[in-house]
């Protein structure tokens, strides 16, 4: 398992409980899904770096509760170069993941921000329950446009999702099956433009 170490596996657990606390304030996960935290978050942001294990530059879009980027940043922690960008719109959610990363000590930065109006150079961006895929890759252009690969979790309805950005852009794209659960994909996109007006 790519950086579950003893040690990180204390700290994701300490996030853990900072995001079950935090959730009873505001609404970053439903409430259900935090008794599997493990099965479904961990394992289901973990799985990214299983996919990019040498990849130390991450941009997360619409962070949120910091899934998949707090988690990323928890098994980067101690590489060097590694550095997690937490782009999140709302201001709340970034008082939480600013929280959380100066409480456990993460290279992660917090950006409250729009994702589309930042100029970062990272290695992989990725997303999970961000946005439809149409519209995640208007927030995602600019990172792939600087040389980033698109790597964003995504539910049981990726295809009809690829059928409709495929309307609005031109993409190489890719799924594999979500280790999490079956009915999700990991999916990646490569080679963005945006597709000529008929």
């Amino acid at each position: 398992m790519v950086g579950a170490t003893p040690t990180r596996l204390a700290v994701l657990d300490m996030f853990r409980s900072r995001l079950t606390e935090a959730n009873r304030a505001m609404n970053l996960v439903g409430d259900s899904t935090l008794a599997d935290f493990w099965g479904r978050h961990f394992v289901d942001s973990a799985q990214l770096l299983w996919v990019e294990p040498s990849a130390l530059v991450w941009a997360d879009l619409g962070s949120g509760a910091g899934l998949p980027g707090l988690v990323l940043a928890i098994l980067l922690k101690g590489r060097p170069g590694a550095r997690v960008h937490l782009i999140e719109s709302m201001t709340k959610r970034c008082r939480f993941l600013t929280e959380v990363t100066e409480a456990l000590g993460l290279p992660a930065v917090v950006h409250n921000a729009r994702a589309e109006s930042l100029d970062l150079k990272v290695e992989v961006v990725t997303a999970r329950a961000c946005a439809p895929l149409d519209r995640l890759l208007t927030y995602a252009r600019p990172y792939l446009a600087r040389g980033a690969r698109g790597l964003f979790l995504k539910g049981a309805e990726v295809e009809a999702e690829i059928a409709e950005a495929r309307r609005s852009w031109r993409f190489k794209a890719r799924t594999t099956p979500s280790l999490s659960d079956p009915r999700g994909r990991l999916l990646s996109i490569e080679e963005l433009v945006r597709a000529a007006k008929p």
